[in-house]
Formats: structure tokens, sequence, C-alpha cells
């Protein structure tokens, strides 16, 4: 999906030649009939190429991919999740980045109160 949304369009071989490591074509060509049968991506044909456009907005994606990941690897808990990146990772938040962070934390305390 980051393919697309960096190209706005692509074939197949495109996709294969910006991913990294070495994917078949027939793996490459799966996963994009996945998604495009779940939604995520449509075709246009051009002659005998297809080529694949994202069809939801990246945001939207993104929020579908991190919802997963949540369920997923932390069993839908915000909580284990933001322990994890402030614990491996966090080491190398500067401290604008934590401030941030601090104020998205205080915004939602601020919602959930309404």
């Amino acid at each position: 999906m980051d393919i697309l949304y960096r190209r706005r369009r692509a074939t197949a071989g495109e996709v294969m030649a910006d991913l990294s490591g070495q994917p078949t074509d027939s793996t490459v060509r799966t996963q994009l009939r996945v998604l495009e049968q779940k939604g995520h991506v449509r075709h246009e044909e051009q002659g005998l190429r297809y080529v694949y456009l994202p069809e939801v907005p990246r945001r939207t994606a993104r929020k579908s991919a991190l919802k997963h990941l949540v369920a997923t690897f932390f069993d839908g808990s915000a909580e284990q999740t933001v322990a994890a990146l402030l614990g491996g990772e966090g080491a190398r938040l500067t401290d604008e980045e934590l401030e941030r962070i601090s104020a998205l934390v205080a915004h939602a305390r601020q919602e959930k109160g309404r």
C-alpha cells in the first residue's frame, strides 16, 4: 500500500521493483488481488497490464492497519502498545516528541470527560 500511495498508481512489476528483498511476481500479484478484494485497491487496464491505485485514503488505511496490529500483537490494549513503543524505541524519542505525546494524552483525557 505504501508504494501505491507514494507512486499514486503502479503496475505489479513496479510494486515488485520497489519492494525490498526478492518477492516473486506471483506473491506480489496475489497480494494486490487480495487488497483489491478487500476494497483497498482498484485497478485500471492499460493494454494488457493492470495499473493499481489506492482506493481508500491513506489515513483510513493507516487506522485499519493500526487497529489490526494492536489487536494481533497487543491483545487490543492501547496501554500495551504505548508501553512497547516507549520501552524499546522510546529511548530514541526526543523531548519534543514526548511533549507532543503528553499533549495527545491530555487531549484524550479532555475528550473522555465530555
